[in-house]
């Protein structure tokens, strides 16, 4: 294996050596490092264990100058001088300090005999690279922390279920969920459940909180909402700094309300269980970046932590990040709640803004009416996160003022005038719902356009909010051209991405496509497993897409596999033969499963069935071969934590973006008939862009239904490489950490 970067090369047995935190043996106080093979890796399944497997532990003897000592020594007789370091701040802190002192310590320890001095010249310098590890999402200077995804799942799991029987009974429930000093994982559940209040320690209640919040939960009966879901950090406080409890929670909603109350305390749970689809691939992309950051660091680079923006990897410098995380507990200690929210970041600030107006209905004669109308549509295959993203669009229209009309069973439904003006509380409990509750269909407008025009004039729209995949884009593209022939279409009109393919131009990310990884993942992970036990065995599993092969690649980085077919990398009978040669020499070491995944599109002659005989016929007397087609199961199910999240929030901003436009025409009569006018909404790196769609059309493959470059065929050589491929990893070049500072607009991760 080989990363190329201009001169830069990492080899297979590079001496670097992962730590899980710092920590010193109990007996010796040495850190029991090792050199591990590829096969080690593989053995031992690294990618579906939750936990981790070189062991974790917060260690006192490394506070101490003895201590580290000892570490150095260890470091120093194993010849390691480059440390890559997963953990919270304390650990990244310890981290540094020791790369600090390590001149100072190689020096005694020469003193004292234990190395020679060839030795201290040899390791003169210790370079350190960290990786957040935290579930708690709790350190600045990234979006999203390693492991903070799977305990999401874990807790939303356990929301969906008890939500279940909390509507049967009619009952209130308070969930206390992990987060002494960060609201993180309170705050992203309560805003993926849509629960009716949440305390995080970060921005405390106002005083009178109990009544208000009584009253809301009265409120929320009294519209026919059978159960009450409440969330408290673990952390959770007033605004004078005194702790808030899940039981004086339930003791209030007994005495004042006289509701049927009960408090569920997840505790460890949220620690274990497998690593979800996106927590996978972040910590591969994030490791590959790291072992590069220590290949290009010189004595004089600061330490630097991989972080997450957006979508894209960055590194920061490390004390900056570690002082900026440990000055948001200083403002809250001084009570200074509104600088703790923004010191978390842009990201948490926005989560927060946006599951007040969620959650918290303005009295409507408070809310300056608008007079205008805005559609909702889905059009094309359901995806999950949908309903979310409908959710949120009702909401915060109704709270800009607007009328908002769903409109049901795509654009056939629209003709029909399938048209429906929708409230407040006809969207409560739709965002922990799979699939499309409006309905959606794969046909395009075209056909419709002069009853889609009556339509809109019947119902006085005034703009459209347009959520699906590739018919998606292409219908905005057709109301784009039809404005000459139809001023009913001169509004304001905003696509969301949402299919699981991830096809659609203009966006790193589509919604529902995270939650179909998970059910790849989880799907690849049984099989195999399937299989333990028994003789080595091959599995060829297919994948849906079209000729978008996202699934297929990332599935197979995100479940470990050997190989992955895509329409977007031509093959043909030689590369067959390969992959099965390559993965036959594997098959006669200590490997006894494999895992090839095929995109549904990749090739018209190289089918499923073509390439599982190829397969079972040249591995006979090695491993025997296996297929499944997962067909539908990857479409359907409850979204994913991300995807909830997600859609809220990227649908949030669409309708900010429709009210934004019909202020500006507010009164002037204007029609909107410039390419602004029309856009998609997307993640592209580290922003949320608007871009025109008769801009997009230029970079998109029509005859494909794909964009003509998408971003993760860069992680593909990853794929290979972690397969034992011989295959090289171009990564850009970037030097020194960037400052740690905000850009335009962040993306909604």
């Amino acid at each position: 294996m080989e990363l190329q970067m201009g001169k830069t090369r990492l080899s297979q047995g590079t001496d670097t050596c992962l730590w899980r935190a710092p920590r010193v043996h109990e007996r010796d106080r040495c850190p029991p490092s090792f050199r591990s093979s590829w096969e080690e890796t593989r053995q031992v399944p690294f990618l579906f264990q939750g936990g981790t497997i070189i062991g974790s532990a917060r260690c006192k003897a490394f506070r101490t100058r003895e201590g580290r000592l000892s570490a150095a020594c260890n470091l120093v007789q194993r010849g390691i001088t480059n440390l890559c370091v997963i953990g919270g701040d304390g650990s990244l802190t310890g981290a540094n300090i020791f790369r600090e002192e390590w001149s100072g310590l190689l020096e005694e320890l020469a003193r004292n005999g234990k190395i020679d001095k060839e030795a201290v010249e040899k390791h003169a310098h210790l370079n350190v690279v960290g990786m957040v590890g935290s579930i708690d999402n709790d350190f600045c200077g990234t979006d999203m922390t390693i492991g903070t995804d799977s305990a999401l799942h874990r807790i939303i799991e356990v929301v969906d279920a008890i939500m279940t029987t909390a509507q049967s009974h009619q009952r209130t429930f308070v969930l206390e969920v992990m987060g002494r000093h960060c609201g993180y994982l309170a705050l992203v559940s309560a805003l993926a459940c849509g629960a009716d209040w949440v305390f995080i320690p970060e921005s405390p209640p106002e005083e009178g909180w109990q009544e208000t919040m009584c009253a809301k939960l009265s409120e929320n009966r009294a519209r026919k909402k059978r159960l009450n879901i409440i969330i408290v950090a673990e952390g959770a406080i007033d605004n004078q700094n005194k702790p808030i409890t899940s039981e004086q929670i339930k003791e209030l909603v007994v005495k004042q309300l006289g509701y049927d109350t009960r408090v569920t305390i997840l505790g460890h749970v949220q620690r274990g269980g497998t690593p979800s689809a996106f927590d996978r691939i972040l910590a591969s992309r994030m490791g590959v970046e790291a072992v590069v950051a220590l290949l290009q660091a010189t004595p004089e680079t600061p330490a630097c932590v991989v972080s997450l923006s957006g979508n894209q990897a960055m590194r920061l410098p490390l004390m900056e990040c570690v002082q900026m995380t440990q000055d948001v507990q200083k403002a809250m200690d001084e009570r200074r709640f509104k600088d703790a929210v923004q010191l978390r970041g842009r990201s948490f600030e926005g989560n927060l803004n946006i599951y007040k107006r969620l959650a918290s209905k303005t009295p409507d004669s408070q809310i300056p009416k608008s007079g205008c109308h805005v559609g909702v549509i889905n059009v094309g295959a359901p995806a999950a996160g949908m309903n979310a993203a409908v959710r949120a669009a009702v909401r915060v229209g109704i709270s800009e003022g607007h009328k908002v009309f769903a409109i049901y069973d795509g654009f056939e439904g629209f003709a029909r005038g399938q048209i429906k003006e929708i409230g407040w509380s006809d969207v409560g409990g739709w965002t922990g719902q799979g699939g499309s509750i409006l309905g959606t269909k794969r046909t395009l407008p075209g056909k419709h356009l002069e009853q889609i025009a009556a339509q809109m004039r019947a119902h006085s729209l005034n703009a459209l909010l347009i959520i699906g995949g590739f018919e998606a884009f292409e219908s905005s593209a057709t109301f784009a051209e039809a404005r000459g022939d139809h001023q009913e279409f001169c509004v304001p009109i905003c696509v969301l991405p949402a299919t699981i393919s991830n096809n659609v131009p203009g966006t790193d990310l589509s919604l529902g496509s995270d939650t179909s990884l998970n059910a790849i993942v989880e799907t690849c992970d049984r099989i195999k497993q399937s299989a333990s036990g028994t003789k080595r065995r091959v599995f060829i599993i297919e994948t849906m897409g079209g000729f978008c092969g996202y699934l297929a690649n990332m599935g197979a980085l995100a479940a470990g596999a050997d190989a992955a077919y895509i329409f977007e990398e031509p093959f043909d009978i030689r590369d067959l033969q390969s992959n099965v040669e390559h993965l036959t020499r594997k098959m006669k070491t200590s490997i006894q499963r494999g895992l090839v995944l095929r995109n549904e599109s990749c090739s018209e002659n190289y089918t499923t069935d073509f390439i599982y005989q190829l397969y079972s016929e040249e591995g006979k007397g090695v491993f025997d071969c296996r297929k499944n087609v997962l067909g539908h199961m990857q479409q359907g199910g409850a979204p994913s934590p991300f995807d909830r999240n997600f859609g809220t929030k990227i649908s949030a901003r669409a309708m900010q973006w429709i009210s934004t436009k019909l202020k500006e025409a507010r009164g002037t009569g204007k029609r909107f008939v410039t390419d602004e006018s029309i856009c998609v909404l997307g993640i592209s790196k580290r922003n949320l862009v608007f871009r025109p769609v008769v801009e997009l059309k230029k970079e998109t493959d029509f005859e494909h239904r794909i964009p003509r470059e998408q971003w993760w065929l860069k992680l593909r050589p990853l794929m290979k490489i972690l397969a034992k491929y011989k295959a090289s990893l171009e990564v850009s070049d970037l030097g020194q950490p960037e400052p740690v500072s905000g850009h335009s607009e962040p993306a909604a991760i």
